[in-house]
């Protein structure tokens, strides 16, 4: 069986708690949808934050949405040294110990102290897609990428399985432009 993967771009984003979107946004606000993600329940929103580092700022960063239990900002690596930030390599959730950086509302700003990570690439699957692929939570693959000139294959590739996921691989904007992995890309679970 070809095992074929949808290969998305996960740019540079950030997750909320609901305490921060109130700090940042106004008491009482709630995230606007701009456009709902492949995962389900998952969205971007029409509000922006600015992200500052010792070094330098980024504007207009997305949020996306729901609101979580802790806030977190996924960066590339490229980002973390812009920023001037420790940013490492984790799935996501798992913020204890990463950098810190502010973030800048325009109703005010917060300062945390963990929460900046470069997210772990990884392959959302549905328990039904898992089982067809042979796969379990937490397996490692590899993922070849065919592009023009840049094909390539992702080792360290984290499955994810859950009910609530839609198939599909996340990439950073680093990983997906060294892959030249633009538009609509897939690619190949390999042995």
């Amino acid at each position: 069986m070809e095992k074929k993967v949808l290969v998305e771009t996960s740019a540079r984003h950030v997750h909320l708690t609901p305490e921060h979107i109130e700090i940042l946004f106004g008491k009482g606000h709630e995230l606007t949808v701009k456009k709902m993600l492949s995962q389900p329940g998952q969205f971007a929103c029409e509000e922006k934050v600015t992200v500052v580092g010792p070094k330098k700022s980024i504007e207009r960063v997305s949020i996306l949405g729901p609101a979580r239990k802790a806030t977190q900002v996924e960066v590339s690596l490229t980002d973390a040294r812009t920023l001037g930030v420790t940013a490492p390599v984790r799935e996501s959730g798992d913020i204890a110990g990463s950098g810190a950086c502010k973030l800048v509302g325009p109703c005010g700003e917060i300062e945390i102290s963990e929460g900046v990570i470069a997210a772990k690439r990884h392959i959302h699957f549905t328990p039904e897609d898992a089982e067809a692929y042979g796969v379990k939570d937490k397996d490692i693959v590899k993922v070849k990428i065919t592009s023009d000139g840049r094909s390539l294959i992702f080792d360290d590739v984290i499955c994810r399985v859950s009910p609530t996921y839609a198939l599909a691989m996340h990439i950073d904007t680093d990983e997906s432009n060294a892959a030249c992995a633009f538009g609509e890309c897939y690619g190949e679970i390999v042995d």
